[in-house]
C-alpha cells in the first residue's frame, strides 16, 4: 500500500492530534475490539479484558507507541516494525484478520475523539496507514 504525500500529511496531522492520549485511545480501541469481536480475546487469555484493566491499558500503550513509531517512519515501515513483525509471526501467531479488526476499532476511536478532524480524506489516509502497518506485521507469516 503506497501512501501519497497527502496521506502522509494526514497521518502525521492525525497522530499529532492524538498527542499524549495514545495509550488511552489504544486501550479504548482494544476494549472496543474485545467487545465487538469477542473471538479476539483468545489471544489474551492471561489478560483481564474488563474496562479499565491494567493489562489492557498497558497493551493499549504498546499499540499506540508502535503506531507512533510507524507514523514517524512512513517511508520505511518494514524496518521500523521488523521486531514487531517477528514477534507476531513467530511467537504470538496472531490471526492476520485481527489486525484489520483492531484497525477498524482504532478508526472508530479516533473518529469518536476527533470528529471535526476526521474528514473523509483523513479517514481514507488512516485506513491506508493501518492497512500498511497490518501488511508489514503479517509479512513474515509467509
Amino acid at each position: 500500500m503506497v501512501l501519497s504525500a497527502t496521506d502522509k500529511a494526514n497521518v502525521h496531522a492525525a497522530w499529532d492530534k492524538v498527542g499524549g492520549h495514545g495509550a488511552e485511545y489504544g486501550a479504548e480501541a482494544l476494549e472496543r475490539m474485545f467487545l465487538g469481536f469477542p473471538t479476539t480475546k483468545t489471544y489474551f487469555p492471561h489478560f483481564d479484558v474488563s474496562h479499565g484493566s491494567p493489562q489492557v491499558k498497558a497493551h493499549g500503550k504498546k499499540v499506540a507507541e508502535a503506531l507512533a513509531n510507524a507514523s514517524s517512519h512512513l517511508d520505511d515501515l518494514p524496518n521500523a516494525l521488523s521486531a514487531l513483525s517477528d514477534l507476531h509471526a513467530h511467537k504470538l501467531r496472531v490471526d492476520p484478520v485481527n489486525f484489520k479488526l483492531l484497525s477498524h476499532c482504532l478508526l472508530v476511536t479516533l473518529a469518536n475523539h476527533h470528529p471535526d478532524d476526521f474528514t473523509p480524506a483523513v479517514h481514507a489516509s488512516l485506513d491506508k496507514f493501518f492497512a500498511a502497518v497490518s501488511t508489514v506485521l503479517t509479512s513474515k507469516y509467509r
